[in-house]
């Protein structure tokens, strides 16, 4: 059992691993990774297999999870669940209420290269905003249709809040990249020659 008073120092992944598992269900490292695509990586990052499962022995060694096999009636081999425990479930909630929240940090890889448009071709400049436009609402159609998945499910009406959280946030990338487009034709239109600008 984990000392309350002296609780193991985990690393971000841990936590957002162990919450989860605070959802209650019985989840292979397999259902945890799908899981995570369709929620955590929409504001967070989605961890890899192998952090998942590097995490799930971290948790397992704290004593904050513990798992069995399982059967399975396919003759594959027997498939590994974990469960939160309850000073796993302690440890996640005292996390959640009182560790201090980072701001957020954004790191933007598309207007790393805008702010080095110096460097591109106008031509690459457009194509980067536009790949961008069209990610933003890839990932914001996603992020509706997981939301829809989840409404049925009370348990979950928080991760839904998140969801819809994800829609509204790469709707604005989306009309982001649609307004850096009309900057940087506008920029374009006023570096050309007199003779070669858009007219009104």
């Amino acid at each position: 059992m984990a000392d309350e008073t002296n609780r193991p120092t985990l690393p971000a992944t841990s936590w957002a691993v162990l919450g989860l598992l605070s959802f209650g269900e019985e989840l292979s490292g397999y259902d945890l990774k799908k899981w995570s695509d369709r929620s955590l990586r929409f504001f967070y990052w989605s961890p890899s297999f192998s952090q998942i499962y590097s995490e799930l022995k971290r948790l397992e060694k704290a004593g904050y999870a513990s798992s069995r096999l399982v059967a399975q009636e396919t003759g594959t081999r027997d498939k590994r669940v974990y469960r939160i425990t309850g000073d796993g479930m302690a440890a996640v909630r005292e996390w959640a209420r009182e560790t201090p929240v980072d701001p957020p940090v954004l790191k933007h890889g598309p207007m790393l290269r805008l702010w080095l448009g110096h460097l591109l071709e106008p031509e690459q400049m457009r194509e980067l905003l536009d790949r961008q436009q069209a990610f933003a609402e890839e990932m914001r159609l996603r992020a509706v249709a997981d939301a829809q998945g989840a409404q049925d499910e009370p348990a979950r009406a928080y991760p839904t809040l998140t969801l819809k959280w994800a829609e509204r946030y790469y709707a604005s990338e989306r009309d982001l990249a649609a307004a850096m487009l009309d900057d940087v034709a506008a920029l374009e239109d006023a570096a050309a020659p007199e003779d070669e600008r858009e007219r009104p």
